[in-house]
């Protein structure tokens, strides 16, 4: 097949750039896989392999070993010597010759133009071995074609890009093909050019959007990269991809909802799509108060049963959004990259281990332990130190092998946005106010997608709080997809804004995880309110005699909610009754949430800004009531 397109040269009929067929004509090979099973092979060097050193000669370092790759019994998995590449860096993106972005320059940045640099790229890229993935970006309904371009050797990455994306036959390619986005991948310019950094190039060339990959992690490029051309398309034609989990519930008594669940990374949009992790007595661990030590627990005889939908990436296109008042999405991609961290035993979540021990088909894992024809298992991760395994394990799972699918578009109910909070005492005050649930209308809904805090403790990302500093801030921004876009804030806050203007009936709340003030809760109590939202189906909140919180920003609370019978103690919902937080604590935690919102909304405050965003925002900065926001855009409750 490889001589075959070699002979054929069929990208010569493609709308591509002529320096780019220049370089297909150059390369020693060109191959377009015709199967999946062809790139895994390749991912370890041949048919007859096991392993695979994914290596490169880089002028005055030598050979420089990028990645590790081993065929397991249910896949392959891949590793990076450097721990700096297990995780996303997340000031790896920069843009060149994009005119209307708010992102740093590549020129600004490194001091020099891109041009040149990319020249060279494509010069070295021309040198090797190539395989070209052909794919839909978003997804083969809605998606917009596109290409990936890389080295042989990294045929690991093509595969992910393959499993994420999906990828479009050779035969049912057509004559014409014309990509609207093309990733290229030359992992030795990370040390040629950047200093052994992770970075992302988003150029526009022409009416081509590229995205220049100069690492292996496919987090920042195959991932979010094509999660960035999404966004710039919207940007173009007016729609968004939110960053979010969606999963429809259907309740012991056949009763069904349906739950997007957004937030910046780490903030449980893989933990949204899982069952509620219980004890060996099969009860539930609501939470440990982290200074007296008592455990609290529920009993829930049967759980929900799940219908996932999206995991990360949710296209919200115009081509299939009603007028009817509330949000539609689509899963925008084919395979979900899931981090397992929480997963540091067996028994912790039986579906998903059966499913990755025993795949349909093999599987990529990344950075756990992985030997030649052995059963690559997902709660052993790969140490980043002696003893210190690393936070960013992953799988891709292809939505084929994932139980109970369902395919969109899909009419959301409760829009959730969650958060992770560090604990919260008296004693160590934090922005850890915020109870089980709080429900917010529309206008401060918004404004939590605006700000995104990324969190505590995040696994994701190379920087991330600690318990040292608990009590940091850091922003995701717009929608908490602000890493990934390539244009600039306002355009991206106006558009999120004028679809809360439009999807009034579809609620809005916010669940926090990790900690409730001074109880560890991990996402159990993101479980268990997943749970009573689906009991309750679309009954109004307002029958929960619902009160403002003690901080406008927090929304609502309810002044009591049950589970299956078992009454929810108001210590879960209203974090200042807490004995071991108290009014002072809330409010010295909640005086850190405001003054970071008021410093990151000063960034929308532009001209073009929606005059409703504009007094929407100003209403923050003036110490609003949650009845203010209330009137801003109505909704319903």
């Amino acid at each position: 097949m490889e001589n075959l397109l070699m002979k054929d040269k069929i990208w010569q009929s493609w709308n591509i750039c002529d320096e780019l067929k220049v370089i297909f004509d150059k390369s020693e090979n060109i191959i377009i896989p015709q199967t999946r099973n062809e790139l895994m092979e390749m991912s370890v060097g041949g048919k007859d392999n096991v392993s695979y050193i994914v290596s490169y000669k880089v002028p005055d370092k030598g050979e420089i070993v990028e990645a590790e790759v081993v065929k397991c019994k249910n896949g392959i998995g891949v590793n990076y010597p450097d721990p700096y590449m297990r995780r996303r860096d997340p000031n790896c993106m920069v843009v060149n010759n994009i005119a209307m972005t708010d992102k740093i320059l590549f020129e600004d940045r490194f001091g020099k133009k891109f041009d040149g640099i990319r020249k060279e790229t494509l010069e070295w890229l021309s040198s090797n071995e190539l395989i070209l993935i052909p794919f839909m970006a978003g997804g083969s309904k809605y998606g917009y074609p596109a290409l990936m371009v890389g080295p042989k050797n990294a045929a690991f990455f093509a595969a992910s890009i393959y499993d994420l994306q999906g990828m479009i036959p050779p035969d049912k390619l057509e004559r014409h093909f014309e990509p609207k986005a093309i990733i290229y991948v030359a992992p030795p310019f990370r040390h040629t050019h950047f200093a052994g950094k992770q970075v992302v190039v988003h150029n526009r060339q022409n009416a081509v959007h590229e995205v220049f990959s100069y690492n292996l992690y496919p987090g920042p490029s195959a991932k979010k990269g094509v999660y960035g051309v999404l966004l710039a398309l919207g940007l173009e034609e007016d729609f968004v991809t939110v960053h979010a989990s969606t999963v429809n519930i259907t309740t012991p008594y056949d009763n069904d909802i349906s739950i997007l669940h957004e937030g910046a990374s780490g903030s449980g949009k893989s933990e949204m799509l899982e069952y509620a992790h219980r004890e060996e007595d099969g009860r539930l661990l609501l939470g440990k108060n982290v200074v007296t030590g008592e455990e609290k627990y529920i009993g829930l005889s049967q759980g929900c049963k799940l219908q996932p939908i999206t995991d990360d990436m949710a296209l919200c296109h115009s081509s299939f959004q009603k007028d009817n008042g509330r949000l539609a999405v689509v899963d925008a991609e084919k395979s979900w990259f899931v981090r397992i961290d929480h997963i540091k035993k067996y028994g912790t979540d039986p579906h998903l281990e059966s499913v990755t021990t025993h795949p349909k088909e093999p599987l990529i894992f990344f950075n756990l332990e992985a030997h030649p024809n052995s059963t690559c298992l997902i709660w052993e991760h790969t140490e980043d130190a002696p003893g210190k395994s690393c936070p960013n394990p992953r799988i891709i799972i292809p939505r084929s092998q994932i139980k109970n699918i369902q395919d969109g578009p899909v009419e959301i109910d409760y829009r959730s946005f969650g958060l992770r909070t560090p604990p919260c005492t008296a004693e160590n005050p934090s922005y850890g106010i915020f109870g089980m649930l709080h429900i917010l209308p529309p206008a401060l809904a918004w404004l939590w997608r605006l700000v995104a805090p990324r969190g505590f403790a995040n696994p994701s990302i190379t920087s991330s709080n600690t318990h040292a500093n608990i009590n940091e801030l850091k922003s995701e921004g717009v929608g908490s997809f602000w890493p990934f876009a390539t244009g600039k804030r306002v355009d991206l806050a106006n558009i999120l804004l004028e679809q809360f203007m439009r999807t009034t009936k579809t609620r809005n709340i916010l669940i926090p995880n990790q900690h409730v003030g001074s109880w560890e809760v991990g996402f159990m109590a993101q479980w268990v309110i997943r749970e009573y939202l689906a009991r309750r189906g679309q009954a109004s909140f307002k029958k929960l005699n619902l009160k403002p919180a003690r901080h406008p920003l927090a929304g609502y609370i309810p002044g009591g909610i049950h589970v299956e019978g078992t009454a929810i103690s108001q210590k879960f919902l209203d974090v200042s009754v807490q004995p071991q937080v108290g009014a002072d604590a809330y409010d010295a935690g909640a005086k850190m949430l405001e003054d970071f919102f008021k410093n990151e909304l000063k960034l929308y405050l532009k001209s073009d800004l929606h005059p409703l965003g504009k007094a929407i925002i100003l209403c923050c900065m003036d110490n609003g009531s949650v009845s203010d926001y209330e009137k801003l855009i109505p909704g319903i409750y």
